[in-house]
């Protein structure tokens, strides 16, 4: 509003007031804009990271459990979609699944075949034996777990017998067959996964008559033929390889 002051002499005059400077718009300030940016920046991380969880590839997963050196084939894998992110590229894709694969090593049922854990069948350096336990084994064993071979050898004596050693360590049970009846003698024929290196040492033991004894590993494991090839096991307690082994030879002959 304006002022009205005495001039010199008397007289009055109209001083106007002063002018305030123009308030600028809220969506003109800078720390307005870089706001929404923010805001804007934080929805759109936030979308992204929840889209790319959502986002599922096809992988393939063990039908049942796997022992090294077994053929994978369509009937020993199902296909899952699963969100993996960045780690796609650590399991088998459906169209990695083909004639000479083979497991490496232990694969669960139900576990995501990692890319590391099945090749060529070149890779494998297992095959399996049947041996003839001298004692029974616990029924918890069974295919999949673990056992150590022990060998009892002969003594210097007819009917004596060395220290027992351990032959093989970490065998992984594919097959057991225990005698049921009241004229079983005990024991149990097991087919065994093992080094092939580790073969020549286990027909060593059974051609000298060592006593061989399967005993459970401290912890044991699992992983399982889901149906191996029927093998054969003698009543002497011969060894024979899978390459060897009648495919229609019957449990416990």
């Amino acid at each position: 509003m304006s002022t009205l002051t005495a001039a010199p002499g008397g007289t009055a005059r109209t001083v106007p007031p002063q002018a305030r400077p123009a308030r600028r718009a809220f969506w003109a300030d800078a720390r307005f804009v870089i706001g929404v940016v923010l805001v804007a920046a934080s929805i759109a991380g936030v979308w992204f990271v929840v889209g790319a969880a959502r986002q599922t590839v096809p992988v393939l997963a063990a039908a049942g459990t796997l022992v090294p050196g077994q053929a994978i084939t369509a009937a020993d894998v199902t296909v899952v979609e699963v969100a993996l992110g960045t780690s796609r590229d650590a399991y088998l894709a459906p169209e990695s699944l083909g004639e000479g694969l083979v497991a490496l090593r232990p694969i669960g049922a139900g576990e995501l075949l990692p890319a590391g854990a099945a090749g060529a069948s070149e890779l494998s350096d297992r095959t399996s034996v049947v041996v003839r336990s001298s004692v029974d084994v616990p029924d918890g064993v069974d295919r999949g777990a673990l056992v150590d071979l022990w060998e009892t050898p002969p003594g210097g004596e007819p009917g004596t017998f060395a220290a027992p050693r351990i032959l093989v360590a970490d065998a992984v049970v594919a097959r057991v067959t225990r005698e049921d009846g009241v004229m079983a003698s005990g024991g149990a024929a097991l087919e065994l996964v093992i080094d092939r290196g580790r073969v020549a040492d286990v027909l060593a033991a059974v051609a000298a008559g060592s006593v061989l004894s399967a005993v459970p590993t401290a912890g044991g494991g699992t992983a399982a033929l889901p149906d191996p090839v029927a093998t054969g096991a003698s009543d002497g307690g011969t060894a024979t390889t899978d390459e060897d082994a009648a495919p229609d030879a019957e449990d416990g002959e």
